[in-house]
């Protein structure tokens, strides 16, 4: 199976989620440059954390014009799996391969920390080999506030998108444990065919004993488990 990584300039996460695919499912990876226009055969493309053309204009709304990013966008709406997390996720909204939008975090700072995560839906690409529902992950980003206007919030709800929820150490979700004011606390979402995946949390900065924290490595090898079963 190959895992693709797509680098833009900017990105600062690239080298994290290489190492993690690599550690921790033993898959290739291959770099994808953001001028490039072939995804090589990848089977799973993850679009990286970072500051993409240094967040000019808007978080991932330069990004979304990279020449492979139309390559990107045919891959996914033919049922290609795409992962994209924090900026990645930005770049997905403003691509319009996810809904809804990343506005400034409620506080107008730069959050960088652990949070819990409740997992909502735990049948996903990305959640299905994970065997508890509250998970610790850190984030780090200045513009996480997840915004939908009422009708698409029905539709994620009514559709199980919503992946992940900022909640406590318990798994409750309260207005005390979301960090940027996301509606609803959502840390993730995906589309209704459930192939495109976007988060703000870092699930390769927590996948290393060295950092005392392994919550992340399941989310990769859910996403082995999900395309192998469905092979079989």
């Amino acid at each position: 199976m190959n895992f693709g990584v797509v680098i833009f300039p900017g990105s600062n996460c690239d080298k994290d989620i290489i190492s993690c695919i690599e550690r921790s499912v033993n898959q290739k990876v291959i770099e994808l440059w953001h001028k490039d226009t072939d995804l090589q055969n990848c089977d799973v493309i993850f679009l990286p954390g970072g500051f993409s053309f240094g967040d000019y204009l808007r978080s991932g709304a330069i990004a979304k014009f990279s020449p492979i990013m139309e390559k990107v966008i045919e891959f996914g709406k033919n049922g290609g799996y795409i992962i994209g997390i924090c900026n990645g996720f930005q770049i997905l909204t403003e691509s319009g391969l996810l809904p809804g939008a990343l506005l400034h975090n409620t506080s107008n700072k730069f959050i960088c920390k652990n949070m819990f995560l409740k997992i909502n839906n735990p049948n996903t690409l990305i959640t299905n080999s994970y065997e508890k529902n509250v998970i610790k992950v850190p984030i780090a980003h200045g513009e996480g506030r997840f915004f939908a206007d009422e009708n698409t919030m029905k539709t994620l709800k009514q559709n199980d998108q919503i992946i992940f929820k900022y909640c406590n150490s318990n798994g409750e979700v309260l207005e005390s444990s979301n960090p940027n004011g996301s509606l609803d606390n959502i840390a993730g979402i995906c589309n209704k065919e459930k192939n495109i995946f976007g988060m703000m949390p870092h699930p390769e900065r927590a996948a290393d004993v060295l950092l005392s924290n392994t919550d992340g490595v399941a989310l990769f090898k859910s996403i082995m488990n999900y395309i192998n079963l469905e092979k079989n």
